[in-house]
Parts: C-alpha cells; sequence; structure tokens
C-alpha cells in the first residue's frame, strides 16, 4: 500500500484538520482525495471548501466520498467520533484503512473500532500531540491499535509524522488526553488569570513573575496564543476535554480540572457565537480579546 500513486483517499471532517490534511495528501500525489463535511449542505460553506484546493474533491455524501477508498482519515469534533464511524461503517471497503485523529477518550476509541472493523474495516487510533497549525502534516502523531504497524509504511511516505505507540486501543489516545489535561488547562487558567488582572491592571506584573520563575517561555506571546487558540477552538477544546474527563473518570479519578477546563472552553465558545469577538484581528492580543470578554459579561459571570 505504499505506492502513494495509487492511492484513493477519503476524509471525513473538512474543518482546520482535514483542509490542511487534504491539500497535503493532494499535493503528494495520490490518486484521489475527497472530503465529506456535515457542513456540505450549507452552499456557502461548500463554496469555501472548494477553493481550499483544487485537488480535492467535496463530497455530497459520507458514503460518496468514503465507498472506494483506501484509507479513510476521521477528523471530526470529538463529540462526533462515534457518530462519524458509524457513517464510515456503513460504506467502509473491506480491509480499507480507518484513520481517527480525533481527541476522544480510549472508551470512545475502543467502540469505533469495535464498529469499524465489524465492518471490515481495519480501525487504527491516532493521537495528534500539537496543534496541527504550524506543523501541517507533518504533527507528531502516535498511532494505536492491531492495524497500527500495517498502515504505518504508508503514513510516513504520505508525509505524516507517525509512529507507532501501542497495538493495544486505546493506550495513545490516554497519552494524548492526559496531556489535554495540562495543555487545555493552562489555557482555561490564561483565561481566568489574565480576565482578573486586566481588571486590577497588574497583567504586565504577572507575566514579569511568571518570567522570574520559568524564564525560558515568553509569557506575553504565549497567554496570546492561549487565548487565540480558546477563542478560534473553544468548542472544540470543550468537546475534547469533556472526553478528557471521562478518561479520568475511567482512572478512578474524579475528573475536577478537566471539567472545569471544559467548562471555561464552552463560556469562550459560547461568547464568540454571541459576536463578541466578531471584530477582533486574527492576531489580536490577550489584552484586547480579554477586554472584549470583560465588556461583555453579564452580572452572573462576573
Amino acid at each position: 500500500m505504499t505506492d502513494i500513486t495509487k492511492l484513493r483517499i477519503a476524509l471525513v471532517g473538512y474543518g482546520e484538520v482535514g483542509s490542511i490534511f487534504g491539500a497535503a495528501l493532494a499535493d503528494a500525489g495520490v490518486a484521489r482525495v475527497a472530503a465529506f463535511d456535515i457542513l456540505v449542505r450549507d452552499a456557502a460553506w461548500a463554496l469555501r471548501a472548494r477553493s481550499r484546493h483544487g485537488g480535492v474533491h467535496i463530497a455530497s455524501s459520507s458514503g460518496e466520498a468514503t465507498a472506494d477508498a483506501d484509507l479513510v482519515i476521521c477528523a471530526v469534533t470529538a463529540a462526533q467520533t462515534r457518530t462519524a464511524a458509524e457513517q464510515i461503517a456503513r460504506d467502509v471497503r473491506k480491509d480499507a484503512f480507518v484513520l481517527d485523529v480525533n481527541s476522544a477518550s480510549p472508551r470512545t476509541k475502543t467502540a469505533c473500532a469495535q464498529i469499524v472493523d465489524g465492518a471490515g474495516g481495519r480501525y487504527v487510533e491516532s493521537a495528534v500531540m500539537s496543534s496541527v497549525p504550524p506543523h501541517g502534516i507533518r504533527v507528531p502523531m502516535l498511532l494505536g491499535g492491531a492495524h497500527a504497524q500495517a498502515l504505518h509504511p504508508t503514513l510516513v511516505a504520505l508525509g505524516f509524522d507517525a509512529a507507532v505507540g501501542s497495538p493495544e486501543l486505546g493506550v495513545v489516545s490516554a497519552v494524548k488526553l492526559c496531556r489535554s489535561v495540562v495543555i487545555k488547562g493552562m489555557e482555561a487558567l490564561f483565561i481566568e488569570s489574565m480576565l482578573a488582572a486586566r481588571h486590577y491592571g497588574v497583567e504586565d506584573d504577572v507575566l514579569a513573575s511568571l518570567a522570574e520563575t520559568f524564564p525560558s517561555l515568553d509569557w506575553e506571546r504565549q497567554a496570546t496564543w492561549f487565548w487565540q487558540r480558546v477563542v478560534q477552538h473553544g468548542k472544540r477544546r470543550a468537546e475534547e476535554m469533556r472526553e478528557a474527563a471521562v478518561t479520568v473518570t475511567d482512572a478512578g479519578v474524579v475528573p475536577r480540572m478537566a471539567s472545569a477546563t471544559a467548562d471555561v472552553q464552552a463560556w469562550i465558545a459560547g461568547m464568540r457565537a454571541s459576536g463578541v469577538f466578531e471584530e477582533a484581528t486574527r492576531d489580536a492580543s490577550f489584552r484586547d480579546l480579554s477586554d472584549r470578554v470583560r465588556r461583555a459579561k453579564r452580572p452572573a459571570d462576573a
């Protein structure tokens, strides 16, 4: 399967991750890249999706995208992971690989594997270990499950920075989501900390103190990065952290931090949906973004 010029690839989910992967795969010279997203029925979305990369065919259904695919890459939100697996299983070609790159719990990934493998496909669990931008297709990725080793050479030939983490399902997702408790938790901490610091006018002092304790990081830049990522992807991150809470719960630990992080991410996502950040520039600083939230807060949020 390593002759990539003969590969037919389907993407289920064509948001940020799917579109980045799709463009890179089309440029790699595979036989065909098709993509489906539940938003395809929105004419404006479909037009934008088609303009992202001319080498990607936007399919009208999951079945159209996946029926003849040798490799299906599932890149949806955490909450849609199982539903997407069920859709893929209805049309997956026998022995086709299904690479699940979603940030879902070991429990969810195991259920998806049973669904896909039961339909004749070969499910491979993936844990994406960093933000896809700016790495693109070279984002570090761990593979898991019984079919991970078989798929690995093909992914490397396609340009992925993939490594086999475990032949057992759930292990690499546990790595990913236990890490997310820290990374997404830090994002939530900065949302709360900088909102309060701006109220008191002490954000510069707080960042200076952090720089003394952890001098290797540019905390001004880091604070803005955290804020920008939550504003842009809070809904998706909240769903991921709900799955992280499931992961922690299944380990016999009360998911206090994972659940609280999910709440903060969802809160900012709600702010975005209500238009709070509508006029913010793409490179807006944490100061600008936090001030927009502070101006929009209702008394109950104070």
